[in-house]
Formats: C-alpha cells, sequence, structure tokens
C-alpha cells in the first residue's frame, strides 16, 4: 500500500513571537514493513532548519529556529510512503513472556532498538501498582508474548472508552486508567505500564492511520490526527510486534510509524521554546490517503 501523507500544524499567536526554536519529528523513520519514497517539509512564513539527533528512541529530528517576528507558523509536512506489513499471527512456538523478559535482562545491545531501553518506567510512564494488577490478568508469564499481548490490548480497547474531553496531552497514565476514559495516547500509556511492570519490554510508537478504511470495514479511532500505539518485543525472532490498544488491533498496513520512545517527550511531533507574551493557540490537520486504492 502506498500512502500520501500531509500533516499541517499551524500556531497562532495573540503577540507577535520574536523567537521560536522548535525540535521537529515528523517525517516517518525507516521500520520494518515501510519505506518513505518521497518526503519534504515546508514552514511559513519560514526558518532555518537543520538535521539534529535524537536524544532517545528512533525519530528524525529537525531543528527548526524563526529569528523574525511573526504572528502565525504553519509547518507543513508530506510523505509518500509504502506499507508492506502483514498481521501477526500468534504460533504455539512463541517465546512465553517469562522467556521474553530474561531475554531481555540479558540483552547487551544498546541501541535505540535494544529491548534493554525500554524495560524501565520513564518520566511520562511511571509504575502503577494498581494499573500493573489489572494488566497482570492477561500476563502470565508463561503465556506465548503475541497472544498475551493482543489480549490485553483487546480488553483495553473493550473496557476503556474514547474521550477526546476526558483527558489531556500531560494527563498522567493513572487518571485515565481511573476515569477508564481518554484518547489512544492514554490507552497506550495504561498498556506500557502494565507490560513494562511484568518485566516486558515496551516502547511508545507515534504515526498515522489511514484516513479511510478499506470497503466494507469500519474507521479506525485515532484517524485525521497522529495516533498512538505500542511496540511489544517479542524475541530475536518476531523482533518489535505492534499492538493498537485503541481499536484493539495489530500494527499492520493501515499503520505508519512516525518515531518510536520511552514515551511521548521522546518523540512528540513538535516541542520547543517561543519567547513571547499572549495566549497561543495551535491546529493540527492530518490526512493520510491510499494512492493505489484511489487510482483503482
Amino acid at each position: 500500500m502506498l500512502y500520501a501523507i500531509r500533516h499541517v500544524t499551524r500556531f497562532d499567536y495573540a503577540q507577535p513571537v520574536a523567537f521560536a526554536r522548535c525540535n521537529l519529528r515528523l517525517k516517518p523513520i525507516a521500520w520494518e514493513g515501510q519505506a518513505v519514497e518521497e518526503y519534504s517539509l515546508s514552514i511559513e512564513p519560514g526558518g532555518h532548519t537543520s538535521p539534529a539527533r535524537a536524544e532517545a528512541g528512533l525519530a528524525n529530528v529537525v531543528r527548526l529556529v524563526v529569528d523574525k517576528p511573526a504572528r502565525t507558523l504553519t509547518i507543513e509536512s508530506r510523505a509518500r510512503v509504502r506499507v508492506d506489513r502483514l498481521v501477526p499471527v500468534p504460533a504455539p512456538g512463541d517465546p512465553t513472556l517469562g522467556e521474553i523478559a530474561a531475554l531481555a535482562r540479558a540483552s547487551r545491545d544498546i541501541s535505540a532498538v535494544s529491548p534493554a531501553s525500554y524495560l524501565f518506567p520513564s518520566a511520562l510512564i511511571p509504575l502503577d501498582a494498581e494499573i500493573a494488577q489489572w494488566c497482570a490478568a492477561d500476563l502470565d508469564p508463561g503465556r506465548g508474548a503475541l497472544e498475551a499481548g493482543i489480549a490485553l490490548a483487546r480488553r483495553i480497547q473493550g473496557e476503556f472508552s474514547f474521550d477526546p474531553a476526558a483527558t489531556l496531552v500531560d494527563t498522567p497514565p493513572r487518571e485515565a486508567f481511573l476515569k477508564r476514559r481518554g484518547v489512544c495516547q492514554d490507552f497506550a500509556q495504561i498498556m506500557i505500564t502494565g507490560l513494562r511492570a511484568a518485566g516486558l519490554p515496551a516502547a511508545y510508537a507515534s504515526g498515522y492511520l489511514r484516513t479511510l478504511p478499506p470497503p466494507g470495514q469500519p474507521r479506525l479511532v485515532g484517524a485525521d490526527a497522529t495516533h498512538a500505539w505500542v511496540l511489544l518485543w517479542c524475541g530475536p525472532e518476531r523482533g518489535w510486534v505492534g499492538l493498537d490498544p485503541t481499536n484493539g488491533i495489530w500494527m499492520a498496513s493501515d499503520h505508519v510509524v512516525i518515531a518510536i520512545g520511552r514515551d511521548y517527550a521522546d518523540i512528540a511531533p513538535v516541542d520547543g521554546v517561543v519567547l513571547g507574551s499572549g495566549a497561543q493557540n495551535m491546529d493540527v490537520s492530518v490526512d493520510v490517503e491510499p494512492l493505489e486504492e484511489a487510482a483503482a
């Protein structure tokens, strides 16, 4: 499947901003099952851009400096990404969760894809005993890793309500857990909390869902915006497997990965510092168009 992706972020400032320095993580990464064929970035009214190194996780980072007064800032990212990713199928020979935990602890890999990098609590996803206990019902150490992972994702999807008004971007996982409501970020953080509490490597994935579903299939929750889901390391043969607790499905051909990190702080699409006074308003729009189906 070939997708055309357009992601526009617009900031409107009450007073002119004299200076802004931002990190942009908008170009999808190279990841198993997907390849970026084209990419462009445009900024209005302009600014200076340069490549930067991801401080943690996996991301294509661009540093943006705006040094002329501006009342608006529009960042438009366009990409063509080919996705060829099959739906994972649990098998009797899959490693168990207990085996996965032991393999991750024994790993000597220190790269950004190392399972050891995603075993521990992070700033935005701390350990929580109540969440850990709730998730543990699906995480018996003797259970196959893929079978257990999708069971937990589907239980979150079934028992929590998608409600954009229930939480904010900085709402901690515990608050969303107690409300049993939230958005994709909340559900991913709750699932990661439970997996890490069980000694399992779990990463936070940010990306896109196709805007329009295939004929005869329901529209996925989380389209028209950046989406978040979970990656669970399932051993050296299976590698990282994506699980979407918002929709109760696997990461497959409908998902495009932008970045992977320990939590949202590692992979926020836009963050930085703005020097100015007064309020600001941010508007984000995302469109993911399947080109091959449109042509057909």
